[in-house]
């Protein structure tokens, strides 16, 4: 077996509020969407810069307050990038953990937590 990508799966109930979250806020791209019948559940992947992740409104498909650890490169840059759009629900600090680098957490609106980690350079 060899590892090619881990895409985790986080629960959404709201549609808007998740596009809102991880399209305008996160700047993550829509790859594709997914629904049975029209007004049925969405399943949609949005990614961003390597990132992948999979938003489903289907029942039993994740659990609400999920968290995901991303290991990213320039989070102090992305940090700026997001507390400049100042968007009301979230509003993530720059923290140094013991064991060292940088991480930022952000809470989407289904209580999925993002931490997003840098380690020393």
């Amino acid at each position: 077996m060899q590892h090619i990508r881990t895409v985790p799966i986080l629960r959404s109930f709201d549609e808007a509020k998740a596009r809102e979250f991880y399209l305008d806020w996160l700047g993550f791209s829509v790859d594709w969407e997914h629904r049975f019948e029209p007004n049925l559940p969405l399943y949609m992947q949005v990614s961003r810069d390597g990132v992948v992740l999979h938003l489903s409104e289907h029942h039993g498909d994740a659990t609400p307050g999920s968290h995901v650890r991303v290991e990213v490169s320039g989070l102090a840059a992305f940090h700026a990038e997001l507390t400049g759009k100042r968007y009301k629900n979230n509003r993530p600090g720059l923290e140094s953990p013991p064991w060292g680098g940088l991480e930022m957490t952000v809470t989407d609106p289904c209580g999925n937590r993002i931490t997003f980690a840098q380690g020393e350079s």
